[in-house]
C-alpha cells in the first residue's frame, strides 16, 4: 500500500468533531462515494479506496443520498439489448 502526506490545518479535526484517523477515513468514503458518483470507478474499486467492505460502501452511498445504481438511460437499455443474447 502506498502512504499519501497531506498537510491539514489542526482546525480542520476539532471543526469536524474528529480525530485525525476519523477524519483521514471519511476523507477516503467521500471521495470514493463522489468519484462513483461521477462514474470514474466501479462499487468495488470504489470499497477499496474508502477501504470498507462493498456492503459498507452502499450503505455510505446512502448516508451521502448517492444512488448505487449509476445507470444513464442509454446504459440500461444497453444492458436491456443484451439480456436476449
Amino acid at each position: 500500500m502506498k502512504t499519501v502526506p497531506i498537510q491539514l490545518p489542526e482546525t480542520v479535526f476539532s471543526s469536524l468533531r474528529k480525530n485525525p484517523e476519523e477524519f483521514v477515513q471519511e476523507m477516503r468514503i467521500a471521495a470514493a462515494v463522489k468519484w462513483y458518483e461521477l462514474g470514474e470507478i466501479s462499487q468495488s474499486k470504489a470499497a477499496e479506496i474508502a477501504g470498507i467492505s462493498r456492503a459498507e460502501f452502499i450503505n455510505s452511498l446512502s448516508r451521502y443520498r448517492v444512488d448505487f445504481m449509476q445507470y444513464t438511460a442509454e446504459d440500461l437499455a444497453e444492458e436491456l439489448m443484451n439480456v436476449d443474447q
